[in-house]
């Protein structure tokens, strides 16, 4: 089956969205319904202790499930984040970290998705589930 967003469609979409390029983001892969994304190591990114900042982490989930959601109904598609509940389960210390967002279902009105993110040595820092709700219902 073919997706209905190319990679570079969605590269295209990190590099041009205002709230996107803030975070360096790099894709690294995407199926369908399924998206990865790369978070580089950024000084900014440190809250006082040395840890990378928990909006980071949730930030990195929903913008892997926004590009999921895009490889099922394409890149023009408006779906919005409508509920997220992030569990932090480890901190990343001066490290990049990878997010992969996955779509568990694909409904009419609602799209229901976990994503998680992990540091170097497959280290779970977070898990994030997530609710979109499709653009011709909002």
């Amino acid at each position: 089956m073919a997706l209905a967003a190319t990679k570079a469609e969605l590269r295209r979409q990190l590099t041009e969205a205002p709230f996107t390029r803030i975070y360096g983001l790099k894709l690294r892969s995407i199926a369908d319904g399924e998206c990865t994304l790369e978070v580089p190591f950024q000084a900014a990114f440190e809250r006082p202790g040395g840890m990378v900042a928990g909006p980071v982490l949730m930030a990195a989930a929903d913008i892997a499930m926004w590009l999921a959601v895009m490889t099922k109904l394409g890149k023009t598609d408006r779906s919005v984040t409508a509920e997220m509940k992030t569990s932090f389960l480890n901190a990343a210390r001066e490290e990049s970290f990878r997010c992969t967002a996955r779509i568990l279902q694909l409904g009419r009105r609602l799209i229901y998705g976990v994503a998680e993110c992990a540091g170097s040595g497959g280290k779970l820092l977070a898990h994030h589930t997530r609710k979109y709700i499709r653009s011709d219902s909002a």
